[in-house]
């Protein structure tokens, strides 16, 4: 490496320890100094260009104290973008994030993509993207798909079967003329409860459901996905030897008995919002379809604790939804079951993301790439 490479390494670096610093909080230069250990010179050197191209915005001088006034650093209101779309077997959504990790725009539109053909999903996405995206510079896009991904392509998805071997990021990227970045629903909703803030902790897992039931694993504050991306796919942990077929090709799985769409069934409604009124009503029916797939969802995540033994579950998109009617079987279930109840209680918690969670992690794994390569913020 020449001694050109080396600096420019060095600067790289520090530029991306200042990024991830006013992604915490705001922050002036001496305090973003205590804060990173680089000198006030080299902070005025590497914040110059970043105010320079809009990234960055310097506040007016505030006395906070003895001393000089400050003046804080953030991120730019007007500052470069990033865009998540999820696609999923129910509806899409999409959503625009700042660097700041502020919500711009969103959009979610229930439907049922089962028998769409990838360009006519990949159409109505695109749609939707240009409906909110707006005139600001766009770092990229996220997208996520309940499936298994490789190198833009699906290489697995048991419920949306005519997706599979679609380059579906290409084929958005052509659309948008935007770098695409496919990857796993459930592992971007765990991103959402890391980036850009720890919202459940370090290590977790993040279990939702629509038909299929996907969990986000998280170690040590990464997302864990295994050698070939199939980490997680608690939908399909067999509960049942000899139990209900499953479009996997197998028997048993969890998400025959806890997917929304065997709740909806067993609890004969068609939505979850009316689902939700039957609960709060009482209805010993909607009661009691719950009850069955928390029991089921509790046997399934018990097998997940004893594998990676993590203190917390947290309860996302539909089950986030149930949780008042739904955590008291789970919670039961695993404390019999987790091996480790008896050092300590698993905490099961209800995300506070909703419906979005998904659609802003697919934007986060865009703004956390660019606050990790900070090259990218100036292409």
């Amino acid at each position: 490496m020449t001694t050109v490479d080396h600096l420019r390494q060095v600067r790289l670096g520090n530029l991306r320890t200042v990024l991830l610093a006013l992604v915490d909080r705001p922050g002036s230069r001496a305090d973003l100094a205590a804060r990173t250990g680089l000198t006030k010179a080299t902070l005025s050197n590497l914040t110059e260009p970043l105010l320079a191209n809009g990234i960055l915005l310097e506040e007016p001088a505030a006395l906070t104290g003895m001393g000089r006034p400050s003046k804080p650093l953030r991120f730019h209101p007007d500052g470069p973008v990033a865009i998540g779309a999820e696609i999923n077997v129910s509806h899409l959504a999409v959503e625009t994030l700042g660097l700041d990790g502020e919500t711009l725009q969103r959009h979610l539109v229930p439907t049922d993509i089962r028998k769409s053909t990838p360009d006519e999903v990949l159409d109505r996405v695109a749609e939707l993207i240009n409906q909110i995206s707006g005139p600001r510079k766009h770092l990229g896009v996220g997208l996520a798909i309940p499936g298994v991904v490789h190198d833009g392509v699906v290489v697995r998805a048991p419920n949306l079967p005519k997706l599979v071997g679609a380059p579906l990021a290409e084929g958005l990227r052509r659309r948008l003329g935007l770098d695409v970045e496919l990857d796993n629903e459930a592992n971007v909703a765990a991103l959402a409860h890391l980036w850009p803030h720890h919202l459940a902790g370090e290590d977790f897992v993040h279990v939702s459901a629509d038909v299929g039931i996907g969990a986000g694993v998280v170690l040590n504050g990464e997302v864990y996905r295994g050698v070939s991306g199939f980490a997680g796919e608690l939908g399909h942990v067999v509960i049942e030897r000899d139990g209900v077929r499953c479009t996997c090709g197998s028997r048993g799985c969890v998400e025959r008995y806890a997917g929304l769409d065997v709740i909806l069934r067993e609890a004969g409604r068609r939505r979850l919002d009316s689902l939700q009124k039957a609960l709060d009503a009482g209805d010993p029916k909607a009661l009691k379809a719950v009850r069955d797939a928390g029991e089921a969802l509790g046997v399934g995540l018990a097998t997940l604790m004893n594998l990676f033994d993590v203190p917390t579950v947290v309860l996302g998109g539909s089950y986030a939804v149930l949780h008042e009617h739904l955590s008291a079987a789970v919670q039961s279930e695993m404390d019999g079951r987790v091996l480790a109840g008896g050092e300590r209680h698993t905490r099961l918690i209800a995300s506070p993301l909703g419906e979005f969670a998904v659609a802003r992690g697919a934007a986060g794994l865009v703004t956390r790439r660019a606050v990790h390569q900070p090259e990218r913020l100036f292409a």
